[in-house]
Order: C-alpha cells, then structure tokens, then sequence
C-alpha cells in the first residue's frame, strides 16, 4: 500500500500499518520528511523549526505504540505556558499550577483570579469529553449532541458551538487582559478575529495539548520540530517501511472506481491495493485526481472547504535573548514558553480587518517562542532561536505579491517586536522569511492552510473534510485521507494519521481479495 506524505501524519499511518504487517511505501515530494514539521539550519549551529514550532497535541499513544522515545523523540514542556507583556509594561504569566496563575490574575482583578479557577475547571470537564474521540473516528453530530444531555451539558455544547471566544471571556472574566491573553488561543490559524462567532470552539481545540503527563501543557521537542517526523521515520523503516524522497505524485490512479495505485512525476508508476494521502483535500481531490473519477456533490463539497490561511513565520538567529521592556533581564521565565503580543481585543480585530480587506495587518498579532532557553541544542553556547507565527497576513492579497512583500513586511514584525523587547533588532544575525505563498509552495499547504481547512464547527467532527465522507474512506475504494483535513483537524497532534489507519486495517481483508 501507498502512503501520500511523509508529514507526521503519513508518517503515522505508515507507521501503524506496518506495524500490522502490512507492506507500505511512502512517497513523498520534498527531500526530507516531515511536511511542515522540519528544522531548518538558517545559520551556522542555528536550528529552528521552520513551520509548526511548538508541541503538545501529538497524542501520547501514539509515542508509545511506535516506540518513538526509543527512535530518539523528546520533549519539554514550557512552564510558564504563557507570557503575555503589555504595552504598559504589566505583564502576565500563566503557569501549569492553577492557583500561581490565579495569583498573577489577581494582580489585574481578584475577581477575575477566582473566576479562573470556573474557567480551568470548564475546561477541564471539555477536556473529558473529547479527549476520548481524539482517536477514534468522528461520531455524526447528531449522535454527540445526542450525548450532551441535561442543563449543564447542553450550556458547554451551546457556549463551543455558537460563542464567539470574546462571549465565553466576557462571561468569566472582567480585565480585558486576561481576556485578551486567553483569547490568543483562538485566533491562532484561523481567518477571524476573537469576536467572530464560533471561535470559542477554535479556543477549544488548541487546548488539548497533553505532554510528558501533563494535561494542557505544550513545549518544545528537542531539536527543532523535526524531531517528531525523524522518530516516526525511523521507527516506520525499522518496520518495513520504504520512504521514497524527491518523488511527487502526478496523479492518483484508478479503474472502474478502485484505487490502483499512484503515477510519479518522473514516470515512474507504483502499484498497490490502498492509497492514503495526507496531502490536503483540495490537493489531493482537486490536482492528483481526474474529476470524472468522482461523484460531482463530493467534488463540489470539496472545492467548497474553507482554506485561506492567515498566518507567516519570521525565524531568526540572534546574538542576545529579547530583553523584553514588562520583565528586563534574563534568561527567566518570560523567556520559556510563548510570548504573546497582542494588547487587546480591539487590537487583534483591527489586525483582522486589515487581512479582511486582502491587507496584512498593520499591527500585528504574533506569538513569539525562544527554543534555546529550554533547548540549548538549537543554537551556539551563548546565542539563542527566535521563531516568530504572525497573524494576519491573508494568502489572498487585494494589491501586489508576496514574493514582492515579504521582506518589507518582515521588517514590520521585527519594528512591532521591537516596541517590546527594543534590543531585537540589533541581535539579529540571521533570519527567514516564509510567507503564506512560500508555506504553499513549499509544504504544500493549499492557500497557506496550516490545518488543510479552518477548524470552525461547520468543517469538523462529521462535517469534516466534507459531510458524509468524514470517516477517511473516499469515494473511490481503496483511496483513504489521512491527513489534517480529516477528524480530529490541524496540528502536530498524529491523530487522523492514526485513525485513517485503524480503518484501513479494518476494511483490509476485503481490499486484499
């Protein structure tokens, strides 16, 4: 069988159905694995993780049934999670220990430091609930809100379905800091602003990360990003798995409505009983398929996925650690999880309506991280790896081209950086630029999507990636997706990878006939 990608996803389902004994072949375009997962070298002993950047969402069973710690994974996770300066120079740190972080709130409201112990617990209780059908194929949306029975279940399934994250703050919280520094979650790749309805939902996905134990906890993994892809790898070839580089698919094949295999863009043609990609939807329907192969509502679902991506990557060498103007001084906690830069709820919606309009925004949103802190790896004794994700730069622009706007644009972010932490600027000895149309060209992610298509309500659980082909079978047979347009969606998290497996173990015996 033949796994498209070899990002952590395709990796993963490789990795899986090897592990059953099946024969599997990964073909992949770039000359490494990884798909946005990858570290680069952008000067000499300088490593950052050139796309996703942090960790978290991977699942733990995952790393323990593929025995990924003993290929070389590791991980750290932050504490602080969060560092949020302001540009009065207060500033808010929140920690993994619940009533620390309460004691930082109350430094902005007591009121708000109790409500944050509700708020935790909230979420604590989603948590429960969701973390079960992480890796399991999506139940129809009727069948989970079927399971949501009673005042209180019915409250948290209205509050993620249809708040925007600004409501389900404002009913917690009164500090519009602390509403802000939580609202950061919500935002992160998606196209919408935190007022926008549904993005309570978008809070709620990038708060399932799990790591080394602990629940809700994200980090680095040692060594750049790359690392999760390089374990997978390793532990798929010690499995049997062939993972073919510099091999693009041209066209996926098929005969009388069964998946035959896949044609290479050098010619060659490689044959097999299932094909799964983990490329995106509309990448693998849309260009690696002949439309008359598929149903025409199927395609039209497809073409309908929302997928403009709002986010570039500025990653840089420096010579010095950002001295950040709230908290001088360090190396020190502000320095060890995410720093974001984003005053107010006004700010990220005015950053937004700039992108709305095809503009990036004039001041942006960004979410800064120093993996050198944490990971000395990464860098020269000495010198340390800024990585900045900077929202809203829209994939489609209304005047001009990225090619053209990048750079100037860059320095824009390092301008805005600078008005927190001013010594950036000179500490710079390197950096990289990756618009949304290098993130395209590049990874492969069409319209610069990070998730192969938003995460709203609308394109998850069964919606997802199109209504009635949410369970990573495709309608050819034989042909699975197993990438981040399918349930549970976006991140580093394994997940599709490993359902899309599952079910292809499942219907084998009628593949293999």
């Amino acid at each position: 069988m033949i796994v498209i990608g070899a990002g952590h996803n395709g990796l993963v389902a490789a990795g899986y159905l090897a592990k059953a004994g099946l024969r599997v072949a990964v073909v992949e375009r770039s000359d490494r694995v990884g798909g946005a997962s990858v570290t680069d070298e952008i000067a000499p002993g300088f490593r950052v993780s050139a796309a996703a950047y942090v960790s978290g969402l991977f699942r733990p069973q995952i790393i323990q049934d593929l025995e990924l710690e003993k290929y070389g994974l590791r991980q750290v996770a932050f504490d602080p999670q969060m560092f949020c300066p302001f540009p009065d120079r207060r500033y808010l740190f929140f920690w993994s220990d619940v009533e620390r972080t309460c004691k930082e709130i109350g430094r902005f409201s007591k009121k708000d430091a109790d409500a944050y112990r509700r708020y935790a617990a909230f979420w604590d209780e989603f948590y429960e609930l969701i973390e079960p059908m992480m890796l399991s194929p999506p139940a129809p949306i009727a069948d989970l809100a079927d399971l949501m029975r009673g005042p209180e279940a019915e409250e948290l399934l209205r509050r993620l379905l249809f708040y925007s994250a600004e409501e389900l703050l404002d009913e917690f919280f009164e500090s519009s800091e602390v509403k802000m520094a939580l609202a950061n979650q919500a935002v992160i790749g998606h196209f919408a602003g935190p007022a926008a309805p549904c993005t309570a939902f978008t809070l709620s996905h990038n708060l399932l990360g799990s790591l080394n134990g602990v629940v809700g906890a994200w980090g680095f993994t040692i060594g750049g990003m790359g690392g999760i892809p390089d374990a997978l790898a390793k532990s798929a070839q010690a499995r049997g798995v062939e993972i073919l580089l510099n091999s693009p698919v041209q066209r996926i094949l098929s005969r009388e409505g069964r998946a035959t295999g896949v044609l290479l863009a050098d010619g060659r043609t490689l044959e097999a009983r299932v094909v799964a990609s983990s490329a995106d939807p509309k990448r693998t329907f849309l260009r690696m398929m002949e439309p008359d192969g598929l149903p025409p509502e199927f395609l039209a679902g497809v073409r309908r996925i929302k997928m403009h991506g709002a986010a570039m990557k500025v990653n840089c060498a420096l010579s010095a650690l950002p001295d950040w103007l709230a908290r001088p001084g360090g190396p020190g906690p502000q320095h060890h999880g995410s720093t974001y830069l984003c005053p107010s709820m006004e700010y990220a919606e005015a950053a937004f309506a700039d992108a709305k309009r095809g503009i990036p925004s004039r001041d942006p949103w960004m979410e800064v991280v120093t993996q050198s802190v944490l990971d000395p790896s990464v860098a020269p004794p000495g010198k340390h790896t800024l990585s900045v994700y900077v929202q809203y730069t829209p994939y489609h622009l209304s005047a001009g081209n990225w090619d053209d706007l990048g750079e100037s644009y860059a320095d824009r972010v390092i301008e805005t950086l600078a008005e927190y932490a001013p010594n950036v600027p000179g500490a710079i000895v390197a950096r990289e630029v990756l618009t949304p149309l290098d993130l395209e060209r590049r990874f492969g992610l069409t319209e610069a999507h990070q998730s192969h298509g938003e995460m709203g309500p609308d394109q998850s659980f069964s919606f997802r990636p199109v209504p009635g082909w949410a369970n990573y079978r495709m309608p050819v047979k034989g042909l699975y997706l197993c990438g981040a347009g399918t349930h549970p969606g976006g991140g580093v998290m394994g997940a599709p990878g490993y359902n899309a497996a599952q079910v292809i173990l499942e219907d084998w015996p009628s593949l293999k006939a």
